[in-house]
């Protein structure tokens, strides 16, 4: 972390310390408590089987690319490209 970042980490520590939260036992607690990533919105907008769908619902975008993926390596890439942002073990 930078010294800025790392300053604006024990204010925020502070901040909460003083209304009773210790933050990091909540960031231990928050690391055991699994979550799930639906899949259900990448295939729901229009499948891939009939790739010139209009957009029906569900989320219209889904990667680092106007509109929605187009094959499933595209939906894949995605998912992986979440998986490295989001903090944490990603099994």
């Amino acid at each position: 972390m930078t010294t800025q970042l790392e300053q604006a980490w024990e204010l925020a520590k502070q901040r909460f310390a003083a209304v009773g939260i210790d933050v990091e036992e909540a960031l231990r607690q928050l690391d055991r408590l699994p979550v799930s990533m639906h899949c259900w919105q990448g295939d729901d907008v229009a499948g891939f089987e009939n790739p010139e769908g209009s957009l029906t619902g569900g989320i219209q975008a889904t990667g680092n690319y106007p509109g929605k993926a187009r094959s499933a390596s595209e939906l894949r890439a995605d998912l992986e490209q979440a998986l490295s942002l989001i903090p944490g073990q990603n099994a």
